[in-house]
Order: C-alpha cells, then sequence, then structure tokens
C-alpha cells in the first residue's frame, strides 16, 4: 500500500515537526510526486516572507471609568477595526493553507489566486509575487491608519471624560462644603465623647485577645505534655522489647554453649574409654 500524507502530516512537515522515519517517508514521497513538492516550496516560501516581517507598535486602546460601574465597550469603532483585522488576516492564512493560495503582484494589480495555476500552452512571462519590502509597506499603511482612527477616537473620548469630572465636582461642591461646616461646628464635648468611645473599645478588644491568647497557649501546653507522655510509653515499649529480644538471644546461645559443652565431654569420655582398653589388650598379648 503506497503511502500519502495527508495535509496535517505536509504542514507539520513545513514548519519541521516531523523527524526520524515519518520524515523520512515525506521526503520519498515528495521526490515521487512534483506536484505536492511544488505546493511544498510554495508553502516554505510564504513562510518565509511571513516571518521577514517586523511587528508594528500598535497603541494600546484606553479604558475610561465615569460614575457608573466601569464596563468594556465591546462596539467601539477602534475594536471593531482590529478585530476585522486580526480575522481578516487570520481567514486568509487557513484559506491559503487550505486552497494553495497564489498571490501576484503586477501592473499596480494585486491577484489572489486559489487552488493549481493551469499554466497555459503558450510561454509567457512570470508575473512576480509580492516582495517582504512590499507587504511590510501595506502593513504599515493599515497599522497607521488605524493608530490614526483609534488617537482622534481617545482625543474625544478624553474631552468627553473632562466635561463628565467638571460637571460632577460643580454638582457636589455644595454638599462638600455643607460637610467641612458641620465638621468645624462640632463641640469639645462631642469630640471627647468620640476619643473615650474608641479607648473604651480598643480596651476591650486587647482584653479579648488576651484571653483567647492565653487559652490557645493553654490547650497547646497541654498539647505538648500529652505527645511528650504519649512518646515516653513508645520509647519505654520499644526499650523492653529491646531487651527480652537480647534476653532470648542470650538464652539460646547458652542452651546452645550447653549442648556443645556435653557433647564434647561425652566425646572425651568415650575416646578415653577406647584407649584404655586397647591397652589392656596390648598387655595381655
Amino acid at each position: 500500500m503506497s503511502f500519502k500524507p495527508d495535509e496535517i502530516t505536509l504542514m507539520a512537515y513545513v514548519y519541521g515537526e516531523l523527524e526520524g522515519e515519518e520524515k523520512e517517508k515525506v521526503e520519498e514521497y515528495l521526490s515521487t510526486h512534483e506536484d505536492a513538492r511544488a505546493e511544498i516550496e510554495n508553502l516554505q516560501t510564504l513562510r518565509k516572507m511571513m516571518g521577514s516581517v517586523k511587528d508594528k507598535e500598535v497603541i494600546a486602546p484606553p479604558i475610561f471609568v465615569g460614575d457608573n460601574k466601569p464596563s468594556f465597550n465591546w462596539n467601539s469603532p477602534y475594536l471593531k477595526t482590529i478585530l476585522s483585522i486580526a480575522a481578516s488576516l487570520l481567514l486568509i492564512i487557513l484559506v491559503g493553507k487550505a486552497t494553495n493560495t497564489q498571490i501576484n503582484y503586477s501592473g499596480g494589480e494585486l491577484k489572489i489566486s486559489f487552488g493549481e495555476v493551469v499554466k497555459p500552452k503558450e510561454t509567457t512571462q512570470q508575473v512576480a509575487s509580492l516582495t517582504p519590502e512590499q507587504v511590510q509597506q501595506m502593513i504599515n499603511a493599515s497599522v497607521s491608519q488605524n493608530n490614526s482612527a483609534i488617537q482622534a477616537n481617545w482625543q474625544a473620548s478624553q474631552q468627553a471624560l473632562d466635561a463628565s469630572i467638571k460637571k460632577n465636582l460643580m454638582a457636589n461642591s455644595g454638599k462638600i462644603d455643607k460637610l467641612v461646616h458641620e465638621a468645624s461646628n462640632a463641640s469639645k464635648d462631642q469630640i471627647q465623647q468620640y476619643v473615650a468611645g474608641l479607648q473604651s473599645e480598643n480596651a476591650k478588644l486587647v482584653k479579648d485577645y488576651f484571653q483567647l491568647t492565653s487559652t490557645d497557649q493553654k490547650k497547646y501546653i497541654e498539647d505538648l505534655l500529652v505527645d511528650f507522655a504519649k512518646y515516653m510509653q513508645q520509647q519505654r515499649t520499644s526499650d523492653m522489647q529491646v531487651v527480652q529480644s537480647r534476653l532470648n538471644s542470650l538464652e539460646k546461645n547458652t542452651s546452645v554453649f550447653k549442648q556443645e559443652t556435653e557433647q564434647i565431654l561425652s566425646s572425651i569420655i568415650t575416646n578415653g574409654g577406647n584407649a584404655t582398653t586397647s591397652k589392656e589388650a596390648r598387655n595381655n598379648y
């Protein structure tokens, strides 16, 4: 069965994401299929052109806070412009990958074609494609126009915000003057009562804090003593187990030593008796 890579595999090969046996299969397929190899070369050329395009600084849209709850206006003109440009670029890239897009610029005209290009029978002059400099100029012009629109909207919003602030200050100036007048008319007794109330409340808070701290410390000491008692009991049990194990080992060694001594004495007695009998037999002979 012949190997034919799908579109995802070919795009991974273009971006250098294939390795090993899979990469060798794709290269072997491209070496025998000129149409697929030409398509891959076009995609690589387009990728190099897009990679050579430099970033352009874009002025961030300002966010204003009014009298009401702050909200983000998704229907603002500059945001719609940015989203439309991003959506258009994304759509062009996706369609270009799927339909083998061809972009040509000649005679002051920009031509975009999809699918395989049918070569005419007669020899014609090849139309030059867009250069990286031309693409950069187009992007710079679009970004400059977008920045101008954002700057104009920002100035209009700034003027509206300044007018709103001035209006609110004028409306609230009477209330502020009234509050300052009432505060200046406060008597000395009222101030002393307020300070005394603060002192009583602070004293109560300090007392409650010390009581709570004392209770927590007492509970902590009790828990610490309980844990220490448990530790001592556990250590005593462990020591008793070690001592019992040593006693059992000593008793076992004593029993073994006793058996070995009895065996040695029995062997000596047996060998001594056999030596006496042999000596008597030699004397009688």
